[in-house]
């Protein structure tokens, strides 16, 4: 009997122990769900202060190099605009749309030489020697580099066409002179404006602006 009833008191306690033993497995399951909470608000948080700025931030890197390419784009174009402006201009000008650069010389056709300038081409004639009459009719030389003023390349085909027959009746002239004929500054305006009669018989249709003196030398 007495075992039975010592039985009987110690049961209470088993239940107080089962039923604590439930509230311990309770208290472990509500721990395990509250971890997986904790580490999902840990997630937010990493993705609302890390990973958020970051991507800002590369976004206004991304805004601020598509500007500066889209600036430097834009530079290049402008630059190459800039450019084709120049060179379209250049190329107007070019010896007055001549086809060469002012003031460049190149070798034309009989032994000229051609350079272009103001919207004029000159046209230098190979350097000519020929006998004069000198003091007391002794023989004397003069020596002759002459540039002759075109107004266009017309009159240039025409002219470096001809320097033969140019020549030829520059010669004839050049031979009756004498010395005191070409001195001084009177001597020389009034050989360049027979020169330049001469030189556009020569060309005719074409016409010829002007005889420049280069070098003139009496020997």
């Amino acid at each position: 009997m007495f075992g039975k009833k010592k039985k009987a008191k110690d049961a209470p306690q088993e239940a107080d122990a089962d039923l604590n033993a439930g509230n311990g497995e309770g208290e472990g399951v509500e721990g395990a769900e509250g971890a997986p909470k904790k580490k999902k608000l840990s997630g937010k948080n990493l993705i609302l202060f890390i990973v958020l700025p970051a991507i800002l931030v590369l976004g206004a890197g991304g805004g601020a190099a598509f500007m500066l390419l889209g600036n430097g784009g834009g530079g290049e174009q402008h630059a190459d605009a800039n450019a084709g402006h120049a060179k379209s201009k250049g190329g107007g000008h070019g010896g007055g749309g001549h086809g060469g650069e002012p003031g460049e010389p190149t070798p034309g056709p009989n032994g000229t030489t051609i350079s272009y300038g103001e919207d004029v081409v000159f046209v230098s004639l190979p350097e000519m020697l020929v006998n004069i009459i000198g003091p007391d009719g002794r023989p004397a030389y003069l020596k002759l580099r002459l540039t002759l003023e075109a107004p266009d390349e017309a009159a240039v085909g025409a002219l470096t066409e001809h320097v033969p027959r140019v020549t030829d009746q520059f010669n004839g002239f050049l031979r009756e002179l004498r010395t005191d004929d070409i001195a001084g500054s009177a001597g020389a305006y009034r050989l360049r404006l027979e020169l330049l009669r001469r030189v556009n018989l020569v060309v005719a249709p074409s016409h010829i602006n002007a005889v420049l003196i280069e070098e003139m030398l009496v020997q």
